[in-house]
Formats: C-alpha cells, sequence, structure tokens
C-alpha cells in the first residue's frame, strides 16, 4: 500500500490536471460516441448488432480489465502502467479514426477498452502519492466539478466534432480528439508523477482475470448477436456457461484466498448485505441509465432524423440535471436525511422517466428538443443525486481493509452494467423498431427504465443508514501505516 507524503508535491495541481485530462479522455469518449453512433452506422453501412459493439464493446474490455489493471499498478507502479495506459488509448483511438470498417472498428474499441483498464485505475494512487492528508479533500473537491462540466459537455462536443467534418473526417474525429488529451498526460506523467513502488506487491490472479473475461464475454455476446441469428440454442448454452465460470470464480477464488495467495477480489467483502445489495442496485442502475441514453439517442438521429449536434444540444438538460442532482444530494440532503436521499432520487428519477414516455407518446415522430428539457431535466436531477453519493453509501458496509477491493469491484461492475444495458436495451430497441416503429421502441426503452425505479427503491433500503466519509480511508492509512517497510517514491 502507498503511503501519503506529509507536505504535497510541489506540483501537485499539475499532476492534478494531467489526471482529471485522463478521467476526461474516458468519460469524452464514452459520451461522443454515442452521439456519433448513427453516424457511424451509416458511413460504415454497420448493422445494428454491429452498433451494439461499437459502443458496448469499450465497456465490456474496460469492465473485464479494470480490477487487473489496478493490481498491475500495485506490482510495477502507477507512474508506468498510467503512461502505458495513455500512450495505448492514444494508439487505440487513432486506430479507430483510421478503421475502415465495422469490423475492425469493433475490434480497436475492444482494444481501447484495455487500454482505459491500464489507465484510470492509476489516478487515485497518484493523488494518494502526491497530496497531504491536510491538501487531498480539496484535491478531491476539484474533481467533482470537472467530471460533471466534462458530462454536460461531452454530448455536444460529440455532436460539434461530427458536425464540423472538418477535413472530411466526419465522426473519425470523435477519436481523434483523444490524441492530443493522451500525448499530453502521457509526457506529463512521464516528467512530473511521483512512483510509490510498494516492497511486498500483490501477485497477480491470472486465472481468476481469465473467468471474469470468460464470465462477461460469454454474457454480453449472446445478449448482443442473439437478435440478429433469431436467438438459436447456442445463444442460452453461452449465458448458462457465462453462470458457470462465475461460480468457478467464486470457487477459486475461496481456494486462492485459502492458499494464502493473493486473489483478484476479496471474498469477504461478499459477506456484508449492505455491499451485495449494493452491486446488484449498481449494475440495475447502470444498465438501465446507459441503455436509455443509448436508445434515446438513437432515437432521435435515426428516428426523427436530428443532426449529431442537434441531438447532443437536446440531451444536454439530462447532463445538466444531472450535476445539479448531484450537488444537491450530496451536499445537502445525504448529510441530513442518509440513505432516504437516494430514495428520493430514485422517485425523482421515476417522474422524469414516466414524463419522458408521456413526451414521447403524445408526440411520436413530432417530439421537439424543447418537448424534452423539462422531463429530461427532472430525471437528470434524480438520477444525480443517486449517482453521486451511491459508491459511498456501498462501502459504508465493508471494512477499512476491504475498502480498495471492494471500490475495485464497484468501478468494473459498473462498466460491465453499461455493457448489459447497451445489449439488452439496444436489442429490445431495434427490435421494436423492424416490427412497430421507432416510437413504440422508445416508448418500450423508457417503460422499462420506469420499472425498475421501485426495483432501485427496494435494493437502496438495504445499503447503510448513512454514507462512508470519502477521506475516512486516507485517515485509516495515514494513522495506521500498514505492515513492512514504507513505499518507496521517485519523481
Amino acid at each position: 500500500m502507498s503511503v501519503q507524503p506529509v507536505e504535497s508535491l510541489p506540483r501537485k495541481w499539475l499532476i492534478l490536471a494531467l489526471v482529471l485530462a485522463a478521467e476526461c479522455m474516458d468519460l469524452f469518449d464514452s459520451t461522443i460516441v454515442n452521439v456519433a453512433a448513427p453516424t457511424i452506422r451509416e458511413d460504415l453501412n454497420a448493422s445494428a448488432t454491429a452498433l451494439q459493439w461499437i459502443t458496448g464493446g469499450y465497456a465490456l474490455t474496460f469492465a473485464i480489465g479494470l480490477i487487473t489493471g489496478a493490481r498491475l499498478g500495485d506490482i510495477y507502479g502507477r507512474k508506468r502502467l498510467f503512461i502505458m495506459g495513455a500512450y495505448g488509448f492514444v494508439l487505440a483511438s487513432l486506430a479507430c479514426a483510421l478503421a475502415p470498417n465495422a469490423e475492425l472498428l469493433i475490434t480497436f474499441r475492444l482494444i481501447q477498452g484495455f487500454a482505459a483498464a491500464l489507465l484510470i485505475p492509476q489516478g487515485l494512487g497518484i493523488m494518494r502519492a502526491t497530496f497531504s492528508p491536510k491538501d487531498l479533500p480539496t484535491a478531491f473537491g476539484i474533481f467533482g466539478p470537472v467530471i460533471g462540466l466534462s458530462a454536460v459537455l461531452g454530448p455536444i462536443l460529440g455532436g460539434v466534432l461530427v458536425d464540423a467534418d472538418l477535413f472530411g473526417t466526419s465522426w473519425r474525429l470523435v477519436f481523434l480528439i483523444n490524441l492530443p488529451l493522451g500525448i499530453v498526460a502521457a509526457l506529463g506523467a512521464a516528467k512530473y508523477f511521483p512512483e510509490s513502488v510498494d516492497e511486498n506487491p500483490p501477485s497477480l490472479d491470472i486465472v481468476g482475470t481469465i473467468l471474469v473475461a470468460a464470465f462477461a464475454g460469454l454474457l454480453i455476446y449472446p445478449l448482443i448477436q442473439g437478435r440478429e441469428y433469431g436467438w438459436p440454442f447456442w445463444t442460452y448454452a453461452m449465458m448458462l456457461a457465462s453462470a458457470v465460470s462465475f461460480g468457478l470464480l467464486v470457487l477459486w477464488t475461496i481456494s486462492r484466498q485459502r492458499r494464502h495467495k493473493d486473489p483478484l477480489v476479496v471474498p469477504s467483502i461478499f459477506a456484508h448485505r449492505g455491499y451485495s445489495f449494493g452491486l446488484v442496485m449498481i449494475l440495475v442502475f447502470f444498465a438501465g441509465m446507459i441503455g436509455t441514453m443509448l436508445t434515446l439517442t438513437l432515437f432521435l438521429q435515426i428516428g426523427q432524423g436530428f443532426s449529431a449536434i442537434h441531438a447532443g444540444l437536446t440531451l444536454a438538460p439530462f447532463a445538466f440535471g444531472m450535476a445539479v442532482g448531484a450537488g444537491v444530494g450530496s451536499g445537502v440532503l445525504v448529510p441530513k436525511l442518509g440513505r432516504t436521499a437516494l430514495q428520493i432520487g430514485g422517485l425523482i428519477g421515476g417522474v422524469g422517466m414516466a414524463w419522458m414516455w408521456l413526451t414521447v407518446h403524445n408526440n411520436g415522430l413530432h417530439t421537439s428538443s424543447v418537448d424534452l428539457i423539462g422531463p429530461q431535466l427532472v430525471w437528470g436531477i434524480g438520477t444525480g443525486m443517486i449517482v453521486a453519493p451511491l459508491f459511498d453509501f456501498i462501502l459504508a458496509a465493508v471494512t477499512d481493509e476491504e475498502t480498495g477491493s471492494a471500490s475495485g469491484v464497484l468501478n468494473a461492475v459498473q462498466q460491465l452494467a453499461g455493457a448489459i444495458g447497451v445489449a439488452v436495451l439496444g436489442t429490445i430497441f431495434f427490435s421494436r423498431v423492424g416490427h412497430y416503429g421507432f416510437v413504440s421502441a422508445m416508448e418500450v426503452c423508457f417503460l422499462i427504465e420506469l420499472c425498475l425505479t421501485p426495483v432501485l427503491l427496494g435494493l437502496s433500503a438495504m445499503l447503510p443508514q448513512h454514507a462512508r466519509d470519502p477521506m475516512a480511508e486516507f485517515e485509516h492509512d495515514v494513522h495506521q501505516p500498514a505492515e513492512g517497510e514504507p513505499a518507496k517514491f521517485k519523481a
């Protein structure tokens, strides 16, 4: 485990800016590609299934590699892995921009997800090696507004880049925009990042990683491909094999811990009821939200003929509402009401989603951007009230020693949920379009998201009453150093 410096490093704010550049690059890549997806489909003559892989494949490989990427940073140094991940992300983005067909674009998107899995997990450890306990809360306080602003600007930026069509690049510019960000992050990291090297690093769990990949891949592949092939027997067999892989992962993890070897995941975290229910809530919440946002983008651009910039601006009220809801929820309601704030957010989000359904039901393919401002704001506010404090509530269920492993699993499940949402709701949307048209397809997706509201309310009731202090882990580390020699820091 890395040790925090007593005094922050001299170039701490520059280091924070570089970490944020990587975080924004990942966030932009998710939101921008959604807006560009219909244009990509038209330009490459891609099938609906290929479109789902282009948008969801990145999240799939990101989820598979996330925990292992963090472990590699513990073993070989977070600075080194950050630089490798940044350059890998740049090269994969360049390959995506140059892809001549959908098949190669899907391949490069999968590689891009693996690169993100090396890059993104290193940020927290680097910040801990940079900032003193006194300055760290301020650094994390900057994180929220920057990420929130990126979420608001992402869809708009995606629309601008696609419609600008600079030098005939069309959608390819949404990947080229990653190049300057990634190169600056990598070069800056090489020059300014500190390095922490654990004296007793954990070992890699290669078998565990393979089983995670088998579980996720065997689940997502048939969910996306099944509709195109008419749901043959092998699609159900693969999903059954996914469940078997998950069972083998559980048995392997328990066995590895009993042999006093480092498992990919600390199994004791699942013994906490609040944490286990929280994982399910993460899965349901993000699958519904991300899948619904993708189908709404498809409805606006393919169904209604909106341009990319028109669609991006239309989606902006949701992102703005999320930013408002996150501030109100985390800053005002959570300290006073505890988990009740999550339930209020769920109810507000449900009202917004019902309003979204009613708007599309009444206006059909004549639904305007103005019609969607109000319902998107309400849906976004409710969503933001949940998404901002949710991880802290779930992590309140585990011990200080389990927080690192528990947080890694939450992040991986969040990414996997995005892939599942794209697979399930994307499949439902395209199936419905083929038989009943775009309006019916969008209505069904909205109804599914609305029906998840009582599920989320029930799951939230199983979480701890109060959220975990985000700084508790760091204070614990400062006052109770890890056993063994302290980490070595290299400029």
